[in-house]
């Protein structure tokens, strides 16, 4: 299929898909997908003469545990359909994909959307606690002294709940002592 005329394809269904579409060139289209975890991701598509391009914001650079979010999208990587995360020169996450143009119709376009949808939304809530523990906690803490909603940051509950001691106080396996060198 040619450029133009899967171009002219795309914004057909991206116009009947409702969704929030900027046309930023002849090939090019910047999409907004409405989330649940993630509330929106964008999406860039570019289509050129062999390949659909897209890449999608997913997550800014994490704070901590690096390491550790790069293998969690580097073991959920294996399982996607036709995209891959990615980090950029800063570090920030995305969705990246190049799908060739030849037979590429109207619900190859929809499965390719709903994909990304899915993938970010899914990851987002995975890569915060993964990435910004400790961002999350400050926050609650800074709420709690406010006396600011907590609403938005329910789904961490986990992180920042402290056990309680009980009446008693802490227990002496709770208690701030010295921390164990490794390998002692």
């Amino acid at each position: 299929m040619a450029a133009r005329a899967l171009s002219e394809q795309v914004a057909d269904l991206l116009a009947r898909a409702g969704l929030d579409v900027e046309r930023t060139g002849p090939d090019r289209f910047v999409v907004v997908l409405p989330g649940t975890a993630k509330l929106r991701t964008v999406v860039s598509l570019s289509i050129g003469a062999q390949a659909l391009t897209l890449n999608a914001f997913v997550c800014r650079r994490p704070d901590e545990n690096e390491a550790g979010v790069h293998r969690w999208l580097l073991q959920r990587n294996a399982r996607m359909f036709a995209m891959a995360f990615a980090v950029d020169s800063l570090g920030d996450i995305y969705l990246v994909g190049r799908i060739p143009v030849t037979d590429l119709g109207e619900a190859d376009l929809d499965r390719l959307l709903g994909a990304v949808l899915q993938y970010s939304d899914e990851a987002f809530p995975v890569l915060l606690r993964l990435g910004f523990a400790s961002a999350i906690r400050r926050e609650h803490a800074w709420r709690v002294s406010r006396g600011e909603s907590l609403a938005n940051l329910a789904a961490f509950a986990d992180l920042t709940e402290q056990p309680d001691p009980g009446p008693a106080g802490p227990r002496p396996s709770q208690r701030p002592g010295p921390v164990p060198e490794p390998g002692s």
